[in-house]
């Protein structure tokens, strides 16, 4: 601002992170350039529930559905890049799109080993993963595959996973709070040591990818890497158990 070392503002899309900028004071025909500032653009978060309702936090917008609307059993949610909508996963694939999100086909014809657990979208919205509990990925639109948890021991099962900005890979979290990373994903800590009073139930990163946060049963948030911290229903008892969240540019 003008009279300190920070400014901050609103509805600044995640793209526009660590972008570099200058002032430039006119007075009089003279011109002074400051010092570049760079920008830093936080996260914001939903959390769902299985009946499909939205809890908002750091000035993230609801933007359904409707109470009421036949969702179905809601496993998972992501974001779509300028956080003007979502989209919700249900157990047995189907996908829901709302706000500017749009659908690019679901998982709700194919067979499935184990029921779908969770989402997250490509940096361009073009596209979306699916996650089921054995850790299988189902990739739709413009989303790669990266590789998935088929093959691998786990002391419990997959819940959730979150994308890399640039699509080039993502992370699944199971239900322990284990984190595993594919493709350009970084790991950055897990929940696996914690003592935790609900199971882990979804993730999300951090938008520029050096952090993520993964939220529990109850509404308990844990952040790793650079996400920071912005509230939880950990300590108010939701009536209906959380079982996703995602981040909003």
């Amino acid at each position: 601002g003008a009279t300190s070392s920070t400014l901050t503002i609103a509805a600044v899309p995640a793209t526009d992170n660590g972008d570099r900028y200058r002032a430039v004071c006119t007075i009089a025909g003279s011109s002074v350039t400051s010092n570049a500032a760079t920008l830093t653009v936080l996260g914001r978060y939903w959390l769902v529930t299985g009946d499909a309702g939205v809890f908002t936090f750091g000035g993230a917008r609801s933007y359904g559905p409707v109470s009421g609307s036949p969702v179905g059993s809601v496993v998972g949610m992501a974001a779509t890049p300028d956080g003007a909508g979502y989209w919700m996963a249900t157990a047995d694939g189907g996908v829901f799109a709302y706000g500017d999100a749009h659908g690019y086909g679901s998982a709700a014809g194919i067979h499935l080993n184990q029921p779908v657990v969770g989402m997250a979208a490509t940096p361009d919205g073009g596209g979306y993963w699916l996650v089921a509990a054995d850790g299988g990925v189902f990739a739709f639109g413009d989303a790669a595959f990266h590789g998935s948890a088929t093959r691998l021991h786990l002391d419990a099962p997959v819940v959730g996973m979150a994308a890399t900005p640039d699509g080039g890979g993502y992370w699944l979290v199971a239900a322990d709070g284990g984190v595993f990373a594919f493709g350009d994903a970084a790991f950055h800590g897990s929940a696996a040591g914690f003592h935790l009073n609900r199971p882990v139930v979804g993730m999300a990163a951090t938008p520029g990818g050096g952090g993520y946060w993964l939220v529990a049963g109850d509404g308990g948030v844990f952040t790793f890497g650079d996400a920071p911290f912005y509230g939880s229903e950990g300590g108010t008892a939701p009536s209906r158990p959380v079982v996703g969240m995602a981040a909003n540019p």
